[in-house]
C-alpha cells in the first residue's frame, strides 16, 4: 500500500487502541506494481472489492466493525455501510464533489444513511469545504468534524497556527473517541 496518509493514520489509530485493516483497490495495486498512472476502476468493481474485504474480515472480528477510508475509499464505504450492516462508518476527507464541481454534489445517499458516521473534513477541502457542505441535507446519523483551515489531506494553512501533525492527531483522536461510543 502506497499511502503515506493512511500509513500515518493507521499508526496513530493503533496507538489509540483502534485496530485497522487496510486494503488496496485493484487500480491502486496496479499503479504500485507498474509505477504508471491508472484511473480508478469502475464503481461496480470498487464496491465489489469492498464487499469482498468485508466478507473476509467480518468473521475475524468479535466486536464492533467499522468501515471507512480516505477520500474515494470512504465514499465507496459510505455507499455500502448500510447494506453491509457495519457498526460505524468513518470517512477522512470525504469527496462531496469532484474538484471544481460543487454544483454536482455526490451526496444523495448521505441523506438516508442509517449507519453512525463520522466525517473528518478540512474546512477548505477542495472536494467539500465547510460552506458547501453546510448546504447539503445529511442524515442525522452523520457527524462532520471540521479541522480549521485543513485541506483534503487535513493539512492546514501555516497562518492557522496548526500543524499537519496536530490535525492528524486530532483526527485520530476524534475517530478513536467516536468508535468507543
Amino acid at each position: 500500500m502506497d499511502s503515506g496518509f493512511m500509513d500515518e493514520m493507521a499508526q496513530r489509530l493503533a496507538a489509540l487502541g483502534v485496530a485497522v485493516v487496510r486494503f488496496e483497490f485493484p487500480y491502486m495495486a496496479e499503479r504500485r506494481v507498474t509505477g504508471g498512472k491508472r484511473p480508478p476502476n469502475p464503481q461496480k468493481v470498487l464496491l465489489e472489492c469492498w464487499r469482498e474485504v468485508y466478507r473476509q474480515v467480518r468473521p475475524l472480528v468479535a466486536g464492533k466493525l467499522a468501515v471507512g477510508g480516505k477520500s474515494m475509499g470512504g465514499r465507496m464505504a459510505s455507499l455500502l455501510a448500510d447494506e453491509l450492516g457495519a457498526d460505524a462508518l468513518v470517512c477522512l476527507g470525504y469527496p462531496f464533489y469532484a474538484v471544481g464541481k460543487p454544483e454536482k454534489p455526490r451526496v444523495e445517499h448521505l441523506a438516508e444513511l442509517k449507519t453512525p458516521t463520522l466525517i473528518v473534513q478540512g474546512e477548505r477541502d477542495a472536494l467539500g469545504n465547510r460552506e458547501a457542505v453546510a448546504g447539503y441535507a445529511l442524515s442525522p446519523a452523520i457527524e462532520v468534524s471540521w479541522l480549521v483551515a485543513g485541506d483534503h489531506d487535513l493539512k492546514p494553512l501555516k497562518a492557522s497556527g496548526f500543524s499537519h501533525e496536530q490535525h492528524l492527531q486530532a483526527a485520530a483522536e476524534r475517530v478513536a473517541d467516536f468508535l468507543k461510543d
